[in-house]
Order: structure tokens, then sequence, then C-alpha cells
């Protein structure tokens, strides 16, 4: 019998997109991790989160993607917790996490399409948020990691 999952707050639920998308390729990078931390820190819809939650929630995301539906458990559990107005958040930042590292993964491409799927982000705000993150991570030199 499997345990019950855990209720998540909105800022929970961010995190864990942006966690998922850091281990979608089965690698967490390091600057995977700083952009999380640096989000968590930085954005006022993280005002007043206690950073420690980030090591349970990665821990909860890692349980979850051990099950054979667990990427569609995760997803659920985050679209019940978030607000509809902060689903589009949610995608910035898991393109944000996504695009640190100055390369995409195929497999971080196809949990960016699952997270823009379930979360039913429009394809054309996603392909816009998507940009914007391209951008904003751009390299002088296009080889440079």
């Amino acid at each position: 019998m499997a345990k019950p999952l855990p209720a998540l707050s909105p800022q929970d639920s961010l995190v864990a997109v942006m966690l998922a998308v850091s281990i979608a390729d089965s690698e967490i990078r390091t600057v995977e991790l700083l952009a999380i931390e640096q989000q968590v820190n930085q954005l006022p819809i993280f005002a007043g989160y206690d950073f420690d939650r980030v090591k349970s929630i990665g821990q909860i995301v890692f349980d979850l993607f051990e099950e054979e539906d667990g990427l569609d458990a995760l997803l659920g559990l985050v679209r019940e917790s978030l607000p509809e107005r902060l689903r589009e958040t949610a995608y910035a930042l898991s393109c944000d996490v996504a695009a640190a590292d100055g390369k995409l993964m195929q497999t971080e491409l196809r949990m960016l399409e699952e997270i823009r799927h379930e979360l039913r982000i429009d394809r054309l705000a996603g392909a816009a948020i998507e940009r914007a993150a391209r951008a904003r991570h751009a390299r002088l030199e296009p080889d440079t990691p």
C-alpha cells in the first residue's frame, strides 16, 4: 500500500517543478541547484519561505520519480496546490532551471513539455516563456557551459 502523498504549499510546488526539471536527465548539475537557490532567495514569491524545505521537497520528488506513475502524481500535487495565476510562474522557473547550464537535454525538454501540458500553459505563452529563459541564460560563447 502506497503512503499518502503530502500536501504541498504553492511555494513547495514551485520548488518541486524546478527540482523535477533538474533531475529529469538523472544528473543534478551544480549550476541548476544554484539557479534554484537563487530563485528561492531572490524572488518575491518565495518571501518568508524556509529554504531548508528544499531538501524535503527534493526527497518527495526523488521518491515519486522512483514510482511507476510518480511524475503524474507529482504534477497532480503541483496542479492542486498552485493557484492558476501561478502556473505560468512555475513553468517560467522550470525553464530557467533547464536553461541554467546552457544546454537543454532531450529529457529536460520532455519534462518541460509535461509540465506545460499538465499546468495547461497555452502554447504561445509557453513559447514566450521558453524564449525569455533562453535569452536570460545566453552566453557570449555558444559552446561555453
